[in-house]
């Protein structure tokens, strides 16, 4: 499957003399298209064309390089217009990301978007080469690390160590021009949805799960708490300054500023590329009659509620190389509102500066 109009992987196996042309096989071009999206159901046609046939034990799908794998796995799930889905034909076995060890770590640490590489979707893509590596990485039953022969040992062992924080449940493998024992891709039974969902290194040090094995190459992570409210003019002020982020390869999280303490703010950075956003309403900003959580799961009745802040909380996960945690933790606690406002109710903080985005109209009516 390629991105364009012109299939060249399907040009380069029709021309290259490979089983499929000295065959009855027939060779089927999807091009043009995402197989998530628009090409849905040829894939769907075609898979259920191959299973009738009885004569392959597994199909294995490259996915042009700038796609999601999340949106591929959730293919097996579509259903057509007669109810029929890949997933009552087949089973997704796994999820594979192949990293070039030459060009990862340079790609991950810089700012570019895929428009500005010539390798968007269109207009309206406005994805960053960083935020596509996350998202493959992240994902991955395996990760393949590939031109392993054209990096030095200690290169390896780093581009290995960063790949762990990343994904820690990933199984991570070197290889050369793509040389791997076929059963290490193939037939594995390592797909799980809710598995591959939660195997991000930020939701696993949230949950309090460490991997200590890359801490030998520099690699560590920790997690940021607290109750207080930021200064939104210092918290800007500290994520827009580059000296604060060296050696930060990934970081994510919720917070919430004074100047506003209704919004729950999301924090991703990935590499060299940052983003912030109001993602919604916390629930002790929330009106009670909106709650509809059963009795006994009450907000208010979860184990984090604070006497005075309620759900909220800043939760900030950082995993880097060469951090320097206590320096990183006390420049964020100094971000924190000052003790003699804090001290005052909250109504004495709505007049306060606030450069971070605002709720969209209906997440703040609600």
């Amino acid at each position: 499957n390629d991105m364009s109009e012109v299939n060249i992987d399907a040009a380069l196996v029709d021309r290259g003399g490979a089983g499929l042309s000295r065959t009855e096989e027939k060779l089927v071009e999807m091009s043009n298209g995402c197989i998530c999206c628009t090409l849905r159901d040829d894939l769907l046609a075609e898979v259920s064309r191959l299973a009738r046939e009885k004569r392959f034990d597994y199909l294995l799908i490259e996915s042009t390089g700038i796609s999601e794998p999340i949106p591929v796995a959730q293919t097996f799930t579509f259903e057509d217009e007669n109810g029929i889905s890949l997933g009552q034909i087949s089973r997704l076995d796994t999820m594979v990301t192949v990293v070039d060890a030459v060009n990862f770590l340079r790609d991950y640490n810089a700012s570019e978007s895929l428009e500005e590489r010539g390798e968007s979707l269109g207009e309206e893509d406005n994805r960053t080469v960083p935020d596509l590596l996350i998202d493959q990485v992240e994902f991955a039953d395996v990760i393949l690390i590939n031109k392993r022969d054209l990096v030095s040992d200690d290169q390896a062992r780093e581009i290995e160590a960063t790949l762990r924080a990343l994904n820690p449940g990933a199984h991570i493998q070197m290889a050369t021009r793509g040389h791997i024992p076929i059963e290490s891709v193939l037939g594995t039974g390592l797909f799980n949805y809710e598995k591959a969902a939660g195997s991000a290194g930020w939701i696993r040090e949230l949950a309090g799960e460490h991997t200590p094995e890359t801490e030998a190459y520099g690699i560590s992570s920790f997690t940021y708490h607290a109750p207080e409210p930021f200064d939104a003019e210092k918290f800007w002020e500290f994520l827009h300054d580059a000296g604060n982020w060296g050696g930060v390869l990934r970081s994510k999280g919720f917070f919430w500023v004074a100047a506003d303490h209704r919004v729950a703010y999301e924090w991703s950075q990935a590499g060299g590329v940052s983003t912030v956003n109001a993602g919604g309403v916390w629930w002790a900003a929330t009106p009670r009659k909106y709650w509809d959580h059963p009795e006994g799961q009450q907000p208010d009745e979860q184990s984090g509620w604070h006497p005075r802040f309620g759900d909220r909380i800043q939760e900030l996960v950082f995993i880097g190389q060469e951090m320097d945690e206590a320096s990183m933790r006390a420049r964020l606690d100094a971000c924190l509102i000052d003790k003699d406002l804090l001290d005052k109710d909250s109504s004495n903080w709505s007049n306060l500066p606030n450069p971070f985005p605002e709720l969209q109209a209906e997440e703040a009516s609600a």
